[in-house]
């Protein structure tokens, strides 16, 4: 089985320092792998209580039915994973408040192609690692997979994303989190998070959001920002090369549209 070693983080104690309101009830963060899953969760974290917070368990479709506990309407909880799309998983958040975070399948492609090749994911992919293929041919295979062992580009963002959308789900792009954490004494930054801590059942912000939001924010607190990945030897483009585009439209066609991003 793959396993990942990331930075542990010290937001729990953090959030004492914070006057925080009971969460109503239950909220799921679901994600697509490599969408910015620990930024979000790590600034929603700053404004529910530790209690209130569902760290028994990663959710996801093999271990889902050992934690339904993390959906009980009865002790609303903040939870989060990678829940795919089924009979299961639908049934298990039918009254959960869900948000899902995408992420443009542009750069989602070098992020996950930098987050395999660095120390700390040990898998099936170890024996590409250090320079064994050409960058130009791990890109291709993070977007059409590899038999057996990682699957494509299409497959992951359809189960996580797309086959729930038209359900109630709230769909937030990882690139308008950035945005909004980079530009925090706007307005539309204050609009932003309202938002995002209105699915919570959360009427306003409190007057210190600012500074909880950049404590959740902090990239040495996330296990998995590109700085705290530990090995990783091949320098890959800050920009998908054209060629890579174009192979995603051809995986992928309208998966950019439909997220929003054309």
């Amino acid at each position: 089985m793959p396993s990942v070693t990331l930075k542990k983080d010290n937001l729990d104690q953090l959030n004492k320092n914070y006057e925080q309101a009971t969460l109503p009830h239950p909220v799921f963060l679901n994600s697509v792998p490599k969408c910015g899953t620990h930024l979000i969760k790590n600034i929603c974290r700053m404004f529910v209580p530790v209690e209130q917070q569902y760290h028994d368990a990663f959710v996801q479709i093999p271990i889902l039915r050992q934690h339904l506990g993390a959906f009980d309407v009865n002790t609303p909880k903040l939870s989060w994973g990678h829940l795919l799309f089924s009979d299961d998983s639908a049934k298990a958040l039918k009254d959960v408040t869900q948000i899902i975070i995408v992420r443009d399948p542009f750069d989602w492609v070098l992020a996950r192609a930098r987050f395999f090749l660095s120390d700390s994911f040990k898998g099936s992919l170890d024996h590409l690692k250090n320079g064994a293929v050409s960058i130009e041919q791990f890109l291709n295979m993070m977007i059409f997979g590899i038999h057996g062992k990682a699957p494509t580009l299409n497959e992951i963002y359809t189960h996580n994303a797309v086959s729930w959308l038209g359900t109630g789900v709230t769909l937030i792009k990882y690139e308008d989190i950035i945005h909004h954490v980079k530009n925090i004494d706007t307005a539309a930054s204050e609009a932003f998070f309202a938002t995002l801590l209105s699915h919570f059942g959360y009427d306003s912000l409190p007057d210190d959001w600012q500074a909880r939001i950049q404590i959740g924010a902090d990239r040495e607190q996330s296990g998995t920002a590109r700085e705290n990945l530990s090995g990783t030897v091949i320098e890959l483009p800050s920009e998908l090369p054209i060629a890579q585009k174009q192979l995603v439209e051809y995986a992928a066609p309208g998966l950019r549209h439909i997220l929003g991003y054309v």
